[in-house]
């Protein structure tokens, strides 16, 4: 069931029809006889969807419910009397007698008609409410029994008066200012005699919620009623006005866009009288800077569309600046203008010794594209990503590699991005739109073949907004970045000529398929000695500038740089050291400016006086005087280190007990490792009952570290079979390798750093696996001349090395046993 689509007070006005005897407009007398007319006790009740019937109020309603046309029908054909009650919800297409509202309204059937479309239609008019008491058929429509709504007996008093005149001023100003409402409708308001009529013809009509509607009808007093009419005619007066209000300044703000327009075009005119205007001016000026560039036939097609797109436009119009943006971008941006290449390999070679200390496979990487760019001159530039902890001068090498080739230099931080947008640009129909910072990057180089540095790429987040990790594949792909697409430029743009260079901390972060189109080039953390050298050679002569020091003013010698390496800074880069050099260099800087004397050649005194007492501790080598207790080796975000595996037995029934912030991997070469020892322990003299009869715990400590990964396999198996056969570790002895169930010793990464962590720790010896022999080939001979490497592949050659043949108490003792748990 559901209303008319528009319906206003028309409604209201009489129906012209020869079967018709009827006034809409009730007088007093008619309602009284309305109202005086008895309720039947039984009435069909014909639901309706969105709207509410009120006395004396005539509607039409169109039928489409096979339930409610048969209703309608039938009752046509009888006494044409029914009961019409709206829905709670009127999303329900079949609702019971529980989904009606409790009080409707017994309604007249004046006339059915038969629409051309195929509905029908049916006109009612409201006679008397009523109250809903019980449900007596469903099918095929619902009768209920009803009761008739008594309605108390109101006085007519002066403020039910004045209630009733304001409600015909607000109705007849809601009539002025709705452009839906026809202006003959006021005269039927005037003509209506009843209050009660009046407060039903306007609940009827007004646009209100159909909630607050029934709220009205199910109300007692008349009163009430005409107060929450009021109440609702009030907004609705309000939100005419505001309308209207909106409208007039929409029409007024159209009214002065006209009249800037005609002055614009007279404007122009007389600029053009005079020797052409400011727009045409910028129009010849961006063809003629057209007519210079080198792009290809394709952008130049493109930018010709788009210059002609300008001249059409109104200067005064918002998108002419927009346009005028677009194009000058496309005109700054280096089409193929390319820088000259410096092909001077040892010139280059120089400035990169000069910059930077160690590093030699990015150099070497570097010397080898200019000798092939040299021989080639039409080579794609490769994309290289250097890995390694903070402060190695990762950033720092790409300023190095574009003075070395001669080239512009571009750095672009990648770190917390998470719009691909920043990478991609902005489509221009977007306001604010701006080109990605890649094409930003290139515009601000002024060059096609700039060092272009990505930092920190392994930093790239990802959102709702979209991937910027995606995004760059297209970037780094030396077989797509030829043409590059921004969605601000909206043309191809060749990236090919750029030698980008990725930086990052970790590999771990970055999305495997960006992963594969760049070379991994792996930057370790500095040796003692290395660092050492820096210091000398760049982070103290840059201090002393920054402080204004002569070189006269401080001295640091080797000894003390190594104290402040050791004791005040644990880092695989240099950032905290050259900190640490700051403050020194700023105590003296203070003694000068104080005018206090002092000497020159700092001592370990001054050193700490400045920089306080150590912070770290070395990593010295802890003698193994009990059995069970080895030296591993381990790699850390700030370079190599020593750890220790202790391994204990107790009287037990051979439960492990690990502990000391272990990860997943490394807690599962302790379970490895005492696997292997249980199914050879007769190849290393273990009694096998010694596992059914003793715990197991095995801690690693410092335990407030978090530590993980399979390197400390090796350590894991010697300290156990040391601690079962009560064979102790052989002195200054350290170790690294993982395992697997067969005994097998595999590789792992990160020797350089430690075995300069085992240098540092006065080691001796070192057990590795011999895959990781080209490793140490790596290293410079001077780091390693007093260390022996043994290389191995099988665990036995592990216990055989580690272990000597005195054990260092008698056997366990295999008769000890726990007590049973009594209940």
């Amino acid at each position: 069931m559901s209303k008319q689509d528009i319906f206003d007070f028309n409604s209201a006005m009489p129906i012209i029809n020869e079967d018709t005897e009827f006034f809409p407009l009730m007088s007093q007398q008619d309602e009284e006889e309305m109202n005086n007319e008895e309720t039947p006790e039984t009435l069909a009740i014909l639901p309706l969807r969105n709207t509410v019937l009120f006395p004396g109020v005539v509607i039409p309603i169109t039928v489409g419910r096979d339930k409610s046309i048969k209703l309608i029908k039938e009752a046509y054909k009888g006494n044409k009397i029914i009961g019409v009650v709206s829905q709670k919800d009127v999303s329900i297409e079949d609702p019971t007698f529980e989904q009606l509202n409790s009080v409707g309204t017994v309604a007249n059937i004046i006339k059915l008609l038969q629409m051309p479309d195929g509905n029908t239609t049916v006109i009612i008019q409201g006679k008397q409410r009523f109250s809903l008491i019980e449900e007596v058929q469903n099918e095929p429509y619902i009768k209920a029994v009803v009761q008739k709504f008594e309605e108390q007996k109101h006085k007519a008093d002066k403020d039910f008066k004045t209630l009733i005149a304001s409600i015909r001023e607000m109705s007849a100003q809601i009539i002025q200012l709705s452009p839906n409402i026809p202006s003959e409708a006021s005269i039927a308001l005037k003509n209506i005699e009843s209050n009660s009529f009046l407060i039903n013809f306007i609940s009827s009509n007004m646009n209100a919620e159909m909630a607050d509607k029934q709220k009205i009808l199910e109300m007692d007093k008349l009163q009430d009623r005409a107060q929450k009419v009021m109440d609702l005619l009030m907004v609705e007066l309000q939100m005419l006005e505001l309308r209207n209000q909106i409208q007039s300044k929409v029409r007024t703000d159209l009214d002065k866009q006209q009249r800037d327009y005609f002055l614009n075009q007279q404007l122009k005119t007389i600029q053009e009288e005079l020797g052409g205007n400011s727009a045409d001016l910028e129009f010849d000026a961006l063809q003629e800077r057209a007519k210079k560039k080198k792009w290809s036939k394709e952008v130049d097609q493109h930018f010709d569309k788009e210059l002609d797109k300008l001249g059409r436009m109104n200067p005064s119009a918002p998108d002419y600046s927009i346009q005028l943006n677009y194009l000058e971008l496309l005109l700054d941006l280096p089409w193929s203008e390319l820088t000259k290449d410096n092909f001077d390999l040892k010139r280059a070679q120089r400035i990169l010794d000069k910059d930077h200390f160690g590093l030699e496979k990015v150099k070497q990487r570097i010397i080898e594209y200019l000798a092939v760019l040299k021989l080639k001159r039409d080579m794609k530039a490769p994309i290289l990503c250097l890995v390694g902890p903070p402060g190695v001068g990762k950033t720092s090498l790409g300023k190095s590699i574009a003075k070395a080739l001669g080239r512009k230099y571009v750095r672009m931080a990648l770190g917390g991005i998470r719009d691909e947008a920043e990478i991609r640009g902005h489509r221009k129909t977007y306001i604010g739109a701006m080109p990605g910072r890649v094409i930003s990057s290139i515009k601000k180089a002024g060059a096609d073949n700039p060092v272009f540095v990505l930092d920190e790429i392994d930093k790239v987040g990802t959102d709702h907004r979209g991937d910027p990790s995606s995004a760059l594949l297209e970037v780094l792909d030396p077989e797509q970045n030829s043409s590059f697409y921004d969605h601000y430029v909206e043309v191809d743009y060749d990236l090919s000529n750029i030698l980008f260079i990725a930086t990052a901390n970790s590999l771990s972060t970055i999305q495997p398929a960006l992963l594969d189109r760049m070379e991994i080039i792996e930057v370790n953390g500095y040796t003692i000695e290395e660092k050492i050298e820096i210091a000398k050679k760049y982070l103290l002569p840059k201090q002393k500038e920054n402080h204004g020091l002569q070189n006269k003013d401080i001295n640091l010698k080797p000894a003390l740089i190594e104290k402040v390496i050791e004791d005040y800074t644990r880092e695989s880069g240099v950032r905290g050291l050259e900190k640490k050099i700051g403050s020194l260099v700023r105590g003296i800087a203070t003694k000068i400016a104080m005018e206090e004397t002092y000497d020159a050649n700092l001592t370990v005194a001054d050193v700490e006086r400045i920089l306080g007492a150590p912070i770290y501790d070395k990593d010295l080598y802890e003698g193994n005087e009990v059995a069970g207790v080895v030296t591993g080796l381990a790699w850390t975000s700030v370079g190599g280190d020593i750890l220790f595996i202790e391994s204990s037995l107790s009287p037990g029934k051979g439960k492990l007990t690990l502990t000391g912030n272990l990860g997943d991997v490394m807690k599962e070469s302790a379970v490895i490792a005492l696997a292997y020892l249980r199914a050879h322990a007769a190849e290393f003299g273990i009694d096998y009952s010694l596992f059914d009869n003793w715990d197991v715990h095995v801690h690693v400590p410092a335990g407030a570290t978090p530590k993980d990964g399979p390197s400390a396999g090796v350590t894991m198996l010697t300290a156990l079979t040391s601690a079962f056969t009560q064979r102790k570790v052989k002195q200054h002895l350290a170790m690294t390798g993982e395992i697997t169930l067969r005994g097998k010793v595999l590789p792992v990464g990160g020797i350089k750093e430690k075995i300069l962590a085992a240098k540092r720790a006065n080691i001796k010896e070192i057990i590795l696996c011999k895959s990781n022999r080209k490793d140490i080939l790596e290293i410079k001979e001077s780091y390693i001349k007093d260390l022996t490497f043994h290389y191995v592949t099988e665990m036995s050659e592990v216990i055989e090395l580690a272990l000597t043949k005195n054990k260092v108490k008698k056997p366990l003792d295999l008769s000890i046993k726990i007590a049973p748990i009594v209940n």
